[in-house]
């Protein structure tokens, strides 16, 4: 067996090469506050890999910029805890109404829900004033604060 049988018999081991591998480096001196500059926008892109924001800064690809607004997010999250409390008093709609039906006569049961029907309709303007809170909400904070991005 020749040495050159050998070696296409043998084994790769490691990671395969690239086809087009990135082998040009270039430095770039900054001062302080160029530096802090670079680093905000950085921290703002949300990118960790330097090499590929600058890559991606100097030949114009798009730079995802996120920011996290704190207002924004506790108004998210109660509103998301008030959306679970509103289901689980639907679920409990149900019960009641199953267990008036199987527990009481007609003229009972008739009453009773009356007063849920008048409760259900408080809890329905209720739900209609959060969404027109949601709504102005969104109409003047969030659309405002896209277009402070752009």
């Amino acid at each position: 067996m020749t040495n050159e049988d050998r070696t296409n018999r043998r084994m790769r081991v490691g990671r395969k090469p690239k086809k087009d591998r990135a082998k040009f480096r270039y430095t770039v001196n900054l001062n302080e506050e160029e530096n802090r500059r670079f680093l905000l926008m950085l921290s703002k892109s949300g990118m960790t890999n330097v090499s590929r924001f600058i890559n991606h800064a100097l030949f114009g690809k798009e730079i995802k910029v996120v920011k996290i607004d704190k207002a924004t997010m506790d108004y998210y999250i109660r509103l998301t805890n008030f959306y679970h409390q509103f289901q689980a008093i639907g679920n409990n709609y149900n019960q009641v109404v199953k267990a008036i039906y199987h527990n009481f006569g007609e003229k009972a049961a008739s009453v009773l829900l009356a007063k849920v029907v008048r409760a259900t309709a408080e809890l329905i303007v209720v739900s209609k004033q959060i969404i027109a809170l949601t709504k102005e909400y969104e109409q003047k904070w969030l659309k405002k604060q896209t277009k402070e991005l752009l």
